[in-house]
């Protein structure tokens, strides 16, 4: 998996250590919700079953370097519609 110098610092906070590269990847490649931000990077959402959260992951301009990834505790499902 492909991310910033500002992810690979990030990830080893607690709250974002617990993260797994997987559901990160599955946010990536089977989002529930896909938003463009106004300086060109990508917001992609996912359901973690086993953490009962969704996951919220910011990609760059090119879709694929993972910038950061967090646990959106503001997110619900019905923001979709």
């Amino acid at each position: 998996m492909k991310c910033t110098r500002y992810f690979s610092f990030i990830k080893q906070r607690p709250d974002r250590s617990i993260i797994k590269e997987e559901w990160i990847l599955d946010a990536i490649e089977k989002p529930i919700k896909t938003e463009l931000q106004s300086d060109g990077r990508i917001r992609k959402w996912s359901y973690v079953e086993k953490m009962n959260k969704y996951l919220r992951v910011i990609l760059l301009e090119d879709g694929k370097t993972v910038h950061n990834a967090f646990f959106d505790r503001g997110f619900k499902e019905e923001d979709e519609k």
